[in-house]
């Protein structure tokens, strides 16, 4: 479904991507893992089309994405949260809702009654500042922005940062309902070890830009986790 074929990225004069190949396959929930600096960040937003590959290529089902605007992804069906949200602090609710609207292939007008469904929160707050909300109600507005164009794949980054624990394990609920009931392809960047192991099926290991594991969350053990992850 999404194909990272051998991908490098800079900063400058940084190497940041490595000869990044990577599949993901339609229906999986997979969990980008990794510390601090290792290239996860910079992978989603070039597969989104915010920062441009210096080599490689980028497929997205059948259409080679490399060079694409993020805004013509968006229109096939890629949804992202960026890390820190990134909301429209002052705009209203309904106004950063729309915007998710934009991109949709059907042209529909209306904010889609299952985003209230997921997030009641957000219907109660219509008219409210983005800026005025919690950070767990920032978080969720963001995920309904991406939900609102249709995505058939979800990329989230650190969606549990600086979350409340309660909310936290709501969004968990909600990215393992979005993947098993609607059946969005989800890749998530995610820090915490217990919400990574409790919400993906696969992980994807990054280590100075490289890819030096994967597999079914079942095989995350003690040893990757010492070697890779921990701090």
């Amino acid at each position: 479904m999404l194909t990272l074929d051998k991908v490098n990225q800079f900063y400058g004069g940084s190497h940041i991507l490595w000869d990044l190949s990577v599949s993901i396959e339609p229906g999986s929930c997979v969990c980008l893992m990794g510390r601090n600096g290792m290239g996860k960040t910079t992978m989603l937003k070039s597969v989104m089309g915010l920062l441009p590959i210096k080599g490689g290529k980028i497929s997205y089902k059948d259409h080679v994405i490399s060079g694409k605007a993020a805004e013509l992804r968006s229109r096939l069906g890629i949804g992202y949260v960026p890390q820190g949200r990134e909301i429209f602090a002052q705009l209203t609710v309904e106004e950063n809702l729309r915007i998710g609207l934009t991109a949709r292939k059907d042209k529909l007008k209306v904010i889609p009654e299952r985003i209230f469904e997921l997030f009641p929160v957000l219907k109660q707050m219509m008219k409210r500042r983005g800026g005025d909300l919690s950070g767990g109600q920032q978080q969720q507005l963001a995920i309904g922005r991406a939900l609102a164009l249709d995505p058939t794949i979800l990329l989230l980054d650190e969606p549990t940062e600086g979350i409340q624990p309660n909310i936290v394990h709501e969004i968990g609920d909600i990215i393992i309902k979005l993947n098993k009931e609607e059946n969005i392809t989800i890749l998530l960047v995610e820090q915490k070890l217990p919400f990574a192991r409790r919400v993906g099926e696969q992980f994807i290991i990054l280590d100075r830009g490289r890819k030096v594991a994967e597999g079914e969350m079942s095989g995350l053990n003690d040893d990757l986790v010492e070697k890779y992850l921990t701090v």
